[in-house]
């Protein structure tokens, strides 16, 4: 077997767990979105952030990916909120099937949202379908305003795009215009929010879509429950 057709082997059954675990969230009435990032760009801080904003109206389950530890499966239980820690080992991603076999053991009844947090990687967590309604990316502003054109596959799939740590801009060296236009250019149909998790600047514009889509799909599915 050449290599073409076991990459397109390996896809084939990442769609197909993939499509099994959306029939999981189907079920449970869930809207999962697919959190991703390089590392250090503040991906569960942001997350802490988010669910200390929306935890009094909806409840929140999440799954946590990481090469080694449990640190942020820990930070996330002590917010009070379920968290399900995915140990990945050398493999730095999170595909279809880690998620199939954490919802085995960690089904997410009544959750109104579910958070995969992907391992921190720029670009293989993009590749992978887990059975998400959503990507959501973070990204660092202090990387660098050429980042979505060098690696342009996450900010391309990302339904929305959080531009962490702009309380660092004025030491970065990086423009936001220039990086805001790159991000633009990468993907025009992106939801991008400029934001700092630290200082709270610009998380109400964030918060304030996620509680509308939140509500939104919610309504979907009360309606369809009622054909």
């Amino acid at each position: 077997m050449d290599r073409v057709s076991v990459v397109t082997d390996i896809r084939q059954a990442n769609q197909n767990a993939a499509h099994e675990n959306r029939k999981v969230f189907d079920k449970c009435g869930s809207c999962v979105i697919n959190l991703m990032s390089a590392p250090g760009a503040g991906k569960t801080s942001v997350l802490e952030a988010t669910i200390r904003e929306i935890a009094p109206s909806f409840k929140v389950a999440v799954i946590e990916g990481d090469l080694e530890t449990t640190f942020d499966s820990d930070r996330i239980r002590a917010m009070g909120v379920p968290a399900h820690q995915i140990t990945t080992g050398s493999v730095c991603h999170l595909d279809a099937r880690m998620v199939a076999k954490a919802l085995a053991v960690f089904p997410p009844d009544g959750a109104d949202l579910v958070v995969i947090e992907n391992v921190g990687n720029l670009v293989c967590p993009a590749e992978f379908n887990l059975g998400e309604d959503l990507r959501v990316m973070v990204f660092s502003v202090v990387e660098g305003a050429d980042k979505p054109k060098k690696y342009p596959l996450m900010f391309h799939t990302s339904d929305v795009v959080l531009l962490n740590k702009i309380d660092l801009l004025p030491y970065s060296g990086v423009a936001l215009s220039e990086l805001l236009r790159n991000v633009v250019e990468v993907n025009p149909r992106a939801a991008i929010f400029p934001i700092s998790c630290r200082t709270g600047e610009g998380m109400e514009g964030w918060i304030g879509w996620l509680t509308q889509e939140l509500k939104t799909r919610s309504r979907q599915a009360l309606s369809t429950l009622k054909t």
